[in-house]
């Protein structure tokens, strides 16, 4: 490789460096090309680009990108799986996590997510998780539990108070019903009487 690309290659990688916030690092020694390519195609899906690297090009741009956390990963064959801005790391992380148990070959070493350094099981807890959009509902069902419960509280009382009003008007209405019936009864009462007396 000629001086040349190998300084564009370089500030191509610190650029890269410097825009991704989380990347996963894996040893692909052994993976044939076509492999690399289906591997390439899956994470772009989900918003990664793959890229096979020169660990000593890449030493330079992690330090010239101030991505120190990169060097402690870059030994043997090294591939990186940038993360674009709207990428899905849990996605990435389980693409990456499927090829290494279908291939046998692929290792994932680590990696960064959002500036923190990922260990190999970290990688693996990601590749666990459910995807974003099952998490983003589990956490909207989670927030709306405690506020249905809330919204109970305070409308207990009011429901409550309306129950209680509503059995004082029934009472009152029955009462309001058995008076008038009272009062007929004495009226015939007095004009039986009367009757009587004539």
């Amino acid at each position: 490789m000629l001086r040349t690309d190998k300084e564009r290659v370089v500030a191509e990688l610190t650029e890269r460096l410097k825009t991704t916030d989380t990347l996963i690092v894996a040893d692909y020694r052994g993976l044939t090309m076509t492999q690399i390519d289906e591997l390439r195609g899956e994470l772009l899906k989900h918003g990664a680009r793959f890229a096979v690297v020169k660990n000593t090009l890449t030493r330079r741009a992690a330090e010239a990108a101030g991505a120190d956390i990169l060097l402690g990963l870059l030994e043997g064959p090294t591939a990186i799986a940038f993360l674009e801005a709207d990428g899905d790391p849990v996605a990435v992380a389980k693409a990456l996590a499927d090829a290494a148990r279908t291939t046998r070959v692929l290792a994932v070493r680590g990696g960064i997510l959002e500036g923190s350094q990922l260990s190999p099981e970290d990688v693996a807890n990601l590749a666990k998780l459910p995807p974003a959009d099952v998490l983003r509902a589990q956490l909207v069902g989670a927030l709306a539990g405690p506020l249905t419960t809330v919204v109970g509280l305070f409308t207990a009382p009011l429901r409550d108070l309306v129950g209680v009003l509503q059995a004082r008007i029934d009472q009152l209405q029955a009462q309001g019903e058995a008076e008038p019936a009272a009062e007929e009864t004495t009226e015939e009462a007095e004009a039986s009487a009367e009757e009587g007396e004539s």
